[in-house]
This record gives structure tokens, C-alpha cells and sequence, in this order.
């Protein structure tokens, strides 16, 4: 294999990652207390549900839509 086609094969593996979210991952984003730097996935949380930060007992922002494909840090 010659040097594109290594180069050609790290691109295509950089976009193929398991943990890149799309817009059909059933991940919605994560809540988070900025004060704790707590996170919990909002997969853990019942819908409707605002949890609270286990460290300070804070009400949670949930950081990223559905639809996003964005970070949610």
C-alpha cells in the first residue's frame, strides 16, 4: 500500500468512530453541573425528568439537542 492509501485509510477511520454522535444516535447529550464538572448522560435520566448533581444538589443543564452532533462539554 502506498503512502495515500495509508493516508486515504486514517481519514476514512477518523470519520467511521463509534463514539462520533449523528443526528440518529439514540444519545441525547449529557447534563451537567458547571460548578462540579459532574456529568450524566441523559440516557440515564428519565424523559421530563431535570436531575440533580449528586455533589452539590444543583439542578443539571442538559448541554447538546438531540438533532446535534456537537460536543457536550
Amino acid at each position: 500500500m502506498g503512502l495515500l492509501g495509508t493516508i486515504r485509510d486514517a481519514l476514512a477511520a477518523s470519520t467511521e468512530s463509534p463514539n462520533r454522535g449523528d443526528a440518529t444516535s439514540s444519545t441525547r447529550g449529557s447534563y451537567w453541573c458547571h460548578d462540579c464538572a459532574e456529568r450524566i448522560p441523559a440516557r440515564d435520566v428519565a424523559d421530563g425528568a431535570s436531575p440533580t448533581c449528586p455533589e452539590c444538589g444543583d439542578e443539571m443543564e442538559l448541554e447538546r439537542s438531540p438533532g446535534s452532533t456537537g460536543c457536550a462539554c
